[in-house]
């Protein structure tokens, strides 16, 4: 694995989400089809997002490889045939979800676990996105389910993955934690 060869090198290290997903969007639209684009990061969380994205977007997720504290992500762009970037036909504000907290609904997190540490909506459950594939059977597949993360990015890629996988209630919530002005909680307080 140590000569993986990638047609375009993206330096997105030292960015927290959504930027490592922002610029390699913007990137992927210089890189021909068929070309390998390597993305350097340094934010943990970015494997699951990276990977997220590149199959909600069509593109292929090869692998990422750790260099250091450097995670190397490599993806193929697909053709102009392959790629069509799916999102999540159901979505909610924040005051939406802020006014149905008080009914029977779940609150899912998607954020890393740090993030939720020291920031969440005290009635939501915490599964990082990327260890959501593995962790579904957490969730009722009957509830109704409000995804959220920082931004909407990730908690419409989770609530893309929770619909194929036949949860049948599944909100994404935009903007997300980023904006939220209702109550929230740390752990341990």
């Amino acid at each position: 694995m140590e000569n993986v060869k990638a047609d375009i090198v993206l330096d997105a290290k030292g960015l927290a989400c959504p930027m490592p997903i922002v610029k390699t969007k913007k990137a992927m639209k210089d890189v021909e089809a068929g070309q390998v684009i390597e993305v350097q990061a340094t934010d943990k969380g970015s494997k699951a997002d990276i990977e997220a994205w590149a199959n909600s977007a069509g593109h292929q997720y090869l692998g990422t490889l750790e260099e250091g504290t450097t995670l190397k992500h490599y993806l193929r762009k697909a053709s102009e045939e392959e790629t069509v970037e799916k999102q999540h036909p159901i979505t909610a504000t924040n005051e939406d979800l802020q006014a149905k907290l008080s009914e029977n609904i779940v609150v899912l997190d998607v954020r890393e676990t740090a993030e939720f540490a020291f920031n969440h909506i005290p009635s939501a459950v915490s599964i990082p996105l990327g260890d959501l594939e593995n962790r579904l059977d957490e969730l009722n597949k009957e509830d109704e389910i409000y995804v959220v993360c920082r931004t909407g990015s990730r908690s419409d890629l989770a609530a893309q993955k929770l619909t194929e996988n036949g949860f049948e209630h599944v909100v994404n919530v935009v903007p997300g934690m980023s904006q939220w002005n209702g109550e929230t909680k740390k752990l341990n307080n």
